[in-house]
């Protein structure tokens, strides 16, 4: 039996740093017209020297804590959902656990590229279940920038950097507490036989290298674009409609659509194929580009902090990424 679970705080951070698209212009063969028109980004965050995974992790948990009205030390796990940790050992879940001042813990990174929150959110609510007495944070945080090829134009404008974090708690029942949301369901997915189609191989175990070795093309994204676009809006769309399904709830009982910022493209074609109102749907793709894991937690926090979501709402996520992985949630505010 699922134990019924709250997100208790919400947090975000990105980094000051900002590439317009007047600045991708410059290093290769695009303007602003085609990526606007093609993406709807204007443009993204990239973290400066010094600014990592986990540190933009550190900083969206202090505001999820603060909203919480918690302290780091009453944590009982930590994850991370990312594909772009400080480092492969330690992981950005013990890192941060550390910054966070803390031990003792469970700590560990979830990797499902964009889907990274949800997924993690799903073992958030898995954890709670088993120990109802838990208090979970959950980061979703990528660094993209760090494996972007910044001379291939059909990646290089789509993705940004930055960090969100939920703290997740049991539900007891009564009253929702003051700036929290009931989690009801939490639907994933994923399907490996496509894995090829986004990846970033180079460094892994299937394609390692040797000291001295240069820096190969596969250490960075890799896409085909036309491809994960089909797949992309046929699974989003096809999850979000299951949850809703499965949940009695009709498409206009849904406040809010948060669905991952992947593209404008995407976003209006899984909208098209939900039959969704553009004024029910919130992004921000347009300030922050493609940020993985990070997309929709960022998103949700955004549209929160901005008034969009308002208490009593209740809100769609939907996610894709590469693995394939997708998912969707819905939550009460």
């Amino acid at each position: 039996m699922t134990t019924p679970c709250l997100i208790r705080g919400l947090g975000h951070c990105v980094p000051e740093t900002i590439l317009t698209n007047a600045d991708i212009e410059r290093m290769v063969d695009t303007n602003d017209e085609w990526i606007t028109s093609r993406t709807g980004i204007k443009e993204r965050r990239i973290a400066a020297k010094g600014e990592t995974c986990v540190s933009l992790s550190h900083q969206a948990a202090l505001l999820a804590l603060k909203n919480a009205g918690m302290r780091a030390d009453e944590l009982t796990h930590i994850l991370v959902a990312t594909f772009s940790a400080d480092a492969y050992i330690p992981s950005a879940a013990c890192m941060l656990a550390d910054r966070l001042g803390i031990n003792g813990r469970i700590a560990f990174d979830i990797s499902a590229a964009c889907s990274g929150f949800l997924y993690a959110l799903e073992m958030a609510r898995a954890f709670v279940t088993l120990h109802p007495e838990a208090k979970v944070l959950v980061t979703a945080t990528d660094i993209v920038s760090s494996r972007v090829d910044y001379t291939d134009r059909g990646t290089c404008v789509l993705f940004g950097d930055g960090a969100g974090a939920a703290i997740v708690t049991a539900d007891t029942g009564g009253q929702l507490p003051t700036g929290s949301a009931r989690v009801l369901d939490v639907l994933l997915a994923s399907d490996g036989s496509m894995g090829g189609l986004l990846t970033i191989k180079g460094g892994g175990s299937g394609t390692p290298y040797k000291l001295g070795e240069t820096v190969r093309r596969d250490f960075f994204v890799e896409m085909n674009g036309r491809e994960v676009f089909k797949h992309a809006v046929r699974a989003m769309a096809g999850i979000c409609k299951e949850v809703l399904e499965k949940n009695g709830v009709a498409k206009d009982e849904v406040d809010v659509f948060i669905p991952h910022q992947a593209n404008l493209r995407i976003i209006d074609a899984v909208a098209s194929r939900m039959d969704m109102p553009a004024e029910k749907i919130f992004t921000n793709v347009q300030k922050y580009g493609n940020t993985s894991a990070a997309s929709v937690i960022i998103a949700l926090s955004e549209a929160r902090t901005e008034g969009f979501i308002k208490d009593g709402n209740l809100v769609l996520l939907g996610t894709f990424g590469g693995g394939f992985t997708w998912g969707s949630a819905l939550v009460r505010f």
